[in-house]
């Protein structure tokens, strides 16, 4: 196993000469024969060796009873040793999270404080090939993405430098081997027995069927994790830089966006790791019930031919197609908008809700009549004037349009978002003719008066 294991820590270039090895060692036939194999080379790479080892206090005295026995090893060996009490229990109500997930965090919490400690280049730990393969089956049942696929990194950055897993490239049986040949008694963990656990359901009732199988399963799935590594790795960096270039992120409301044929542009691999990156963006934390469906709804959107489309993600994100734009925001429900109707003075002032402020005056001499104002003759409307939201059935006319038009029609061929419909502004005279959709269509009166005094108005849309 020494020579095998020498072999894969040279050709993947895991360790170097002079450096800081923190080791995790819990006790097991795993850890104990990392931290045996280390010492063996210890004098050959000049390594300075410190042990690490952690009491979940998940099983009262027989899980400090491995952490005696850990320190009681590294007192003989002679190899300088870090233990710690750690109480997963409470960490795991108070994350609400399962027991597995919790003793890891508080277990790399605190691995990571001790790499910052001694400014350690290497936290080695003894997963091995089995626990590759099992790691690779749990995220085919599990996930359909190809990062949740390539398994357990055979190294990773880490603080101060890098996790390392040199014992990759064997087996259990190899490591059981190596231990009773160099006559190591390692404690053992009954946990590890029982199949309620996921992976300990794959360790034993899938793992065996497979190596029936292919006995050099574990070879094959490793050389195949590192592959999809390295494939992961090249194109999750191309996607940052496709989020980089396209991708508008708003910080004050947590909002992203992008042109949609722009996006289109990319490789489909791309455009899906960009999905993902805006999504932890957004998220401080992936909700669990995001999935692949989600995965598939982003690009149905993408290819939707309707102008308006949003799609519910969890913790009330939104996806919204406003045509050729695709807007993820968190955001109040918009189903229910806000109506309103206000009277307008002249001369006056009203300010709507969405901002947006309206002034009336009377003039003898119009300004220019620009894209912002508005001006008709006081005899060819009904007074007063009114500000509201649109109404079903509404229409308008102007100048050199036969008949008239539906406002629905007009903000579809303006491509106006649907959230800005309902509350888009409308100045109509007191017969309800509308005369402006404020800002985008301006009508032409009935009555066309050419003498006498003018209304002329503004709007100011501020900072909206």
């Amino acid at each position: 196993m020494i020579s095998k294991v020498n072999a894969f820590i040279k050709k993947n270039q895991l360790l170097k000469n002079n450096s800081t090895v923190l080791l995790g060692v819990s006790g097991g036939p795993d850890s104990m024969a990392l931290l045996h194999y280390f010492q063996s080379i210890q004098e050959k790479w000049n390594l300075k060796l410190i042990v690490l080892s952690v009491d979940h206090q998940l099983r009262g005295d027989e899980s400090r009873d491995d952490l005696d026995f850990v320190k009681h090893i590294c007192e003989k060996w002679g190899v300088q040793f870090i233990g710690a009490s750690l109480n997963v229990p409470s960490y795991k109500l108070e994350k609400q999270v399962g027991t597995q997930v919790a003793a890891r965090e508080v277990r790399y919490e605190f691995f990571a404080k001790q790499m910052s400690e001694f400014n350690a280049d290497y936290l080695a730990l003894g997963h091995h090939g089995d626990d590759q393969v099992e790691t690779m089956l749990m995220g085919l049942v599990r996930s359909a993405t190809t990062k949740s696929l390539a398994g357990i990194p055979l190294n990773r950055s880490f603080v101060t430098g890098e996790i390392i897993r040199p014992f990759l490239c064997v087996t259990k049986d190899e490591i059981e081997d190596y231990c009773s040949k160099n006559r190591i008694d390692p404690r053992r963990d009954p946990s590890n027995e029982q199949t309620a656990y996921t992976r300990n359901y794959f360790r034993k009732e899938l793992l065996p069927i497979l190596k029936e199988k292919n006995s050099n399963i574990h070879t094959t799935t490793q050389y195949l994790s590192q592959s999809l590594q390295e494939d992961e790795q090249f194109l999750a960096g191309e996607a940052a830089k496709l989020v980089n270039d396209l991708v508008v992120f708003t910080d004050s409301d947590k909002e992203a966006s992008f042109t949609i044929d722009s996006f289109k542009t990319s490789p489909r691999s791309l455009q899906r790791r960009a999905f993902h990156l805006i999504l932890n963006y957004l998220y401080k934390e992936l909700p669990k019930n995001l999935s692949y469906v989600h995965e598939e709804q982003f690009f149905a959107l993408l290819e939707s031919d309707s102008g308006n489309v949003q799609i519910d993600f969890p913790d009330s994100l939104k996806l919204r197609k406003i045509y050729q734009k695709a807007v993820f925001c968190f955001s109040n429900d918009q189903s229910h908008p806000v109506s309103y109707h206000k009277i307008v003075d002249i001369p006056g002032e009203v300010k709507l809700p969405n901002g947006i402020t309206v002034t009336a005056n009377y003039t003898g001499c119009p300004d220019s009549n620009s894209d912002t104002e508005y001006i008709c003759n006081k005899a060819s409307v009904a007074l007063p004037l009114h500000i509201r939201t649109r109404q079903n059935g509404d229409r308008m006319s102007w100048r050199g349009l036969e008949g008239s038009k539906k406002v629905k029609d007009i903000f579809i061929d303006a491509k106006i978002p649907l959230g800005k419909r309902d509350t888009w502004p409308v100045l109509t005279d007191d017969d309800g003719e509308i005369l402006w959709l404020i800002g985008l269509k301006k009508g032409q009166p009935p009555i066309q008066a050419k003498e006498g005094t003018y209304i002329q108005l503004n709007y100011d849309t501020g900072n909206v």
